[in-house]
């Protein structure tokens, strides 16, 4: 055997260890992987779900050095591909790795807690909206529903579609609220401004809703005017710790992950500013099975500013201003279904994104998608419903029932 040739050998044995290594850090997957020079080997004796292959050394290095921010990035420049099923790879991925971790856990971190800590202001509030969600409308209608509902879907049926979900969803938080005619709500993140319309037409009620991008609140003005209920609802085109009106209901769908633990005890403060003594509140967020920092390649490319609380930390909303918790519900398995429906429906209009933005732009949002969808799956990620009142507010409903039942009653 020549010099050459054993060094090539050398080097291969080395970058075979080098990936074992790798894969036993993230709980060793039903994977195989494929190198950039033909040599294709499993991670485990199971049957591998999907291949992973790294087109270019330098990904595994970019991998051992920062797992999560060097995957996202090389998978992103086209270093790694996915070979067959994408979720059932990212699945399995985030199943073996929250495995492990969960072995291992033995409480949150300084840096999760330093890095929660640091403020959320409204200049960089309005910076890190306009990044996510100023992307374009029409970006968004090509994988979302109609109404254009960016949250969690309630499948209250199997057979419901994604169209569907997102009304059940709308109705069961107008349900929670027990809204009735001529009351005024505030909603604090609106989004394109579905729910907020959603109140307005199906219970008669006058809404305030608050958001930061501007390109939904334009949407959603169009919307209550072509609607004909713009005589009902005011989309406001600012931060939510501007709000200073008084309100039956306050709601807030979907934002409070972008709020920042160091934020919650002040959007707490205002909520119990505006509502009034008889009134009910609900907070819809994101949370994770235990305090940790967020994904840092998310951080970094797609939410920044973003922090998903545990249920623990999110209770820093709750108890200083000592509301009563009425309801806590978990929809975590129908987040997992509605963020793969949403990957499904983002890879149906993968090349009209790609003319709009680029190939490594398709392949972040495919990785985003899919990896929320897995965490969902998972049960690294949380979807909780929190309804709540006013200290010594007795006018709350005894059972559950009212949420579910065609009657309205307590």
């Amino acid at each position: 055997m020549d010099v050459e040739t054993s060094r090539n050998l050398a080097e291969s044995d080395f970058d075979r260890r080098l990936v074992q290594r790798l894969m036993r850090y993230v709980g060793n997957p039903h994977i195989s992987i494929r190198l950039w020079n033909g040599d294709e080997f499993q991670v485990t004796e199971a049957p591998p779900v999907a291949c992973m292959h790294i087109r270019e050394r330098r990904a595994i290095f970019e991998m051992l050095r920062t797992s999560s921010v060097g995957f996202g990035e090389c998978y992103s420049k086209g270093l790694i591909d996915v070979d067959g099923d994408f979720l059932a790879f990212i699945n399995e991925t985030t199943r073996a790795y929250t495995r492990k971790r969960a072995r291992s856990y033995y409480g949150p971190k300084t840096r999760s807690l330093l890095y929660a800590l640091r403020p959320n202001t409204p200049v960089r509030s309005r910076h890190n909206v306009h990044h996510h969600y100023d992307l374009g409308n029409d970006f968004y209608r090509l994988w979302l529903d109609e109404r254009m509902v960016y949250t969690c879907a309630y499948y209250d049926t199997p057979e419901a579609t994604l169209a569907e979900a997102q009304v059940a969803k709308l109705e069961h938080v107008c349900r929670k609220l027990k809204l009735l005619p001529g009351q005024t709500v505030i909603e604090a993140g609106c989004g394109w401004g579905a729910l907020a319309l959603h109140m307005a037409e199906h219970h008669d009620v006058n809404v305030i809703a608050y958001n930061n991008s501007t390109e939904q609140v334009a949407y959603a003005r169009e919307q209550a005017l072509a609607k004909g209920v713009d005589d009902r609802v005011s989309f406001v085109l600012d931060d939510y710790r501007s709000i200073d009106q008084r309100c039956d209901a306050f709601v807030s769908v979907g934002m409070l992950e972008h709020v920042g633990l160091a934020n919650f005890s002040t959007l707490g403060a205002i909520v119990k500013r505006c509502l009034k003594p008889d009134g009910l509140g609900l907070i819809h967020s994101i949370t994770r099975s235990h305090s940790d920092k967020t994904d840092p390649w998310i951080v970094k490319h797609i939410f920044p500013g973003g922090h998903i609380p545990s249920l623990r930390e999110m209770m820093a909303v709750f108890e200083p201003q000592r509301f009563s918790i009425l309801d806590v519900e978990n929809l975590r398995l129908h987040y997992a279904r509605t963020c793969a429906t949403w990957l499904q429906n983002f890879e149906a209009a993968a090349d009209t994104v790609r003319d709009m933005y680029s190939e490594e732009f398709v392949r972040m949002w495919r990785l985003y998608l899919g990896g929320s969808s897995a965490g969902f799956q998972s049960g690294t990620l949380q979807l909780h419903q929190v309804l709540f009142a006013p200290y010594g507010n007795n006018d709350v409903p005894l059972t559950r029932e009212y949420q579910y039942s065609d009657s309205k009653g307590t």
